[in-house]
């Protein structure tokens, strides 16, 4: 089966925004963009990830936060359907600090697939990838497909439930 980019980004998004509390919603993550061995996101400045008090710098750990779940995501868009690829090596490079108040934005990209390991590289800025905040090289595991067969089926009759609601008028489309 041929990975559906749409669905993917579908994916994506309900990942990050299915459960309150969560890491995803702290951080704010959202997706720009799902293509083939792409994924763009973003992470707007929030008092919430403030690491320095002194200066209003986001800590780095949520710049490293953005930039593994941006890299992973783009290495799912390497698999044949939808799946998860945890992180294997992650190695991060701080190039200087996000501007206070400014949202942080990731753009990652899949260089190599191999038969287990998808190889990803990541830059962490503010729109402008010349004057990065961090990069970031990843390696990813391609696990058997098989192995999420049943969130597969879960999400799209998720996704097939919401669909025939928002048709019949049942949920506001936010």
């Amino acid at each position: 089966m041929a990975l559906d980019f749409e669905e993917l980004h579908r994916f994506v998004d309900s990942v990050l925004t299915a459960n309150d509390g969560d890491h995803f919603n702290v951080l704010g993550l959202r997706p720009e963009y799902v293509e083939r061995h792409r994924v763009g996101m973003s992470m707007p400045y929030s008092e919430a990830l403030i690491g320095d008090p002194d200066t209003g710098v986001i800590h780095g750990g949520a710049i490293t936060a953005l930039l593994d779940t941006c890299c992973g995501f783009a290495s799912a868009t390497a698999l044949d359907d939808l799946g998860m690829t945890p992180t294997i090596d992650l190695r991060i490079d701080y190039m200087r600090p996000a501007t206070p108040g400014l949202t942080v934005y990731a753009d990652a990209e899949v260089y190599r697939v191999t038969e287990s390991v998808i190889f990803t590289r990541a830059l962490a800025h503010h729109g402008d990838v010349d004057n990065a905040i961090a990069s970031v090289v990843g390696n990813f595991f391609r696990m058997e497909l098989e192995l999420f067969a049943d969130m597969r089926r879960e999400f799209r009759a998720a996704q097939k439930l919401k669909n025939s609601a928002l048709k019949s008028g049942g949920i506001d489309n936010e």
